[in-house]
């Protein structure tokens, strides 16, 4: 019985995080919607500002796929997307051409900056204590 009654708390709290995170992700999604970006988009950009922070630093497709929760083929066509809307730019890696690098433009890094308050107000919002 006592088993049974950890397991059920447990999902419970399993249940209440998956909750959270999907209620914040969707207000995550409407606060940066006039900026043409959902939160997947900026979290690629977040990770990418954090991982280069200089103009011209790189970080491998691969190093990002560990970080995101996207499937290899979904993140492939989100970097796409922001590609083609020039905040990213991909290049091949030289060492070994099954790599790719991606790096922020500097429209990508303008529009980082820009948004990066907006998802922060709605993770003190959704998360705040």
């Amino acid at each position: 019985m006592a088993a049974e009654t950890a397991g059920a708390g447990l999902e419970e709290r399993w249940r209440d995080i998956l909750s959270v995170h999907a209620r914040t992700m969707c207000e995550i999604d409407r606060a940066l919607h006039p900026h043409g970006l959902g939160a997947s988009d900026f979290e690629v950009l977040d990770i990418l500002a954090a991982e280069s922070p200089r103009e011209g630093d790189q970080c491998r497709v691969q190093n990002l796929a560990g970080r995101v929760h996207l499937s290899q083929s979904a993140l492939s066509r989100l970097i796409g997307r922001l590609e083609k809307d020039g905040l990213v730019e991909r290049s091949v890696c030289v060492e070994d051409r099954r790599g790719v690098w991606v790096a922020l433009t500097s429209k990508g890094r303008e529009l980082h900056a820009a948004v990066l308050p907006l998802q922060r107000q709605v993770l003190e919002r959704m998360l705040g204590e």
